[in-house]
């Protein structure tokens, strides 16, 4: 069964392509457009990891992330924010609230992907985004 990679952020071409990105590797992607969906989204079927974007409308990714922590069924599910907010203020927040893992944009899709693997205990693939062996 393939892992499957909840993709949060209210940018369209963001969105498209992670889940273009995830899929070429090998990974299923559910999608949610800001934080409330992404909370409903975990709810009803709890990803292996998410990539959750910072700054969003209604809930931010700092509450979401928080949200989430708070409940002990999700305290270990890897949780990567990716935002533009680089200032280590924020990377500290997104730490400390919980965030497993921190990625400004732009960020490299081959170093993005290789995070993933590791955040989910998969070896990592050489020779570019192909599919998970």
């Amino acid at each position: 069964m393939k892992p499957t990679i909840l993709v949060v952020d209210d940018e369209p071409s963001i969105v498209l392509s992670l889940q273009v990105l995830m899929q070429r590797a090998g990974f299923d992607v559910r999608v949610a457009r800001d934080g409330d969906e992404a909370l409903h989204s975990v709810e009803n079927f709890t990803p292996d990891l998410i990539l959750l974007d910072a700054m969003m409308p209604k809930r931010d990714g700092f509450d979401v992330c928080q949200t989430l922590r708070s409940n002990p069924a999700w305290k270990t599910l890897p949780i990567i924010m990716l935002t533009a907010r680089s200032r280590d203020v924020e990377r500290q927040k997104g730490l400390a609230l919980g965030a497993t893992d921190y990625v400004t944009k732009p960020f490299s899709t081959r170093d993005l992907l290789t995070t993933v693997r590791r955040h989910l205990g998969l070896p990592a693939v050489t020779g570019g985004t192909g599919p998970a062996s």
